[in-house]
């Protein structure tokens, strides 16, 4: 009878501290227990083809050590003048083996994302052609338009959970988007 009486606190204590943490766990789908982490990019492409015919533009930013001391490789581009392409783009996360497709993630949660687009570069103008489920602006797919000649940047950048309902940010403009910034890259375009 001693051994009996010494195991019984031992298994109360064990189905008591079992039942603490049955109850301390939440079900409660509004209660976050993991948070959503930002996404890794360390490859952003954008393809340009003419919609006329012709090869097509790809312009891509790499940087595979990302905050660390290797520079991004940057390949800018050379688009025609008065001429539509369609617009695509893609994001890796390199990192990861094999890649990972951050642009499947941004289709998957596209509510939650917009990339914008600003050009110094006169009269050349991007056109979203995507939105999420409630009609909102993505950016993963566009039509850019190019005028005449010049030179310049094009900065493409990828808000997470921005405002979309905020003034001017439905036809790209980011000012009152809000969120954060995932990737921001500039590219030196040439129109000819």
């Amino acid at each position: 009878m001693k051994n009996f009486f010494q195991v019984k606190p031992l298994v109360l204590s064990s189905i008591f501290i079992s039942l603490i943490t049955i109850v301390s766990c939440s079900d409660d789908p509004e209660d976050p227990i993991v948070e959503n982490e930002e996404e890794v990019i360390t490859t952003l492409t954008y393809t340009l083809t003419p919609s006329e015919g012709g090869s097509a533009v790809v312009l891509t930013y790499q940087d595979l050590d990302g905050d660390g001391a290797g520079e991004p490789t940057i390949t800018n581009g050379t688009l025609s003048a008065a001429t539509v392409y369609s617009g695509v783009l893609t994001l890796l996360n390199e990192t990861e083996d094999p890649a990972e497709s951050i642009t499947e993630e941004i289709d998957e949660e596209d509510d939650e994302h917009q990339f914008f687009f600003s050009s110094t570069i006169t009269d050349l103008e991007v056109v979203y052609a995507d939105t999420d489920g409630d009609g909102n602006p993505v950016g993963l797919a566009t039509t850019l338009t190019t005028s005449a000649a010049g030179s310049g940047t094009l900065t493409i950048t990828l808000r997470h959970e921005p405002e979309k309902s905020a003034t001017g940010v439905a036809s790209g403009d980011i000012t009152s988007a809000g969120g954060e910034t995932d990737i921001s890259v500039t590219f030196t375009i040439t129109v000819e």
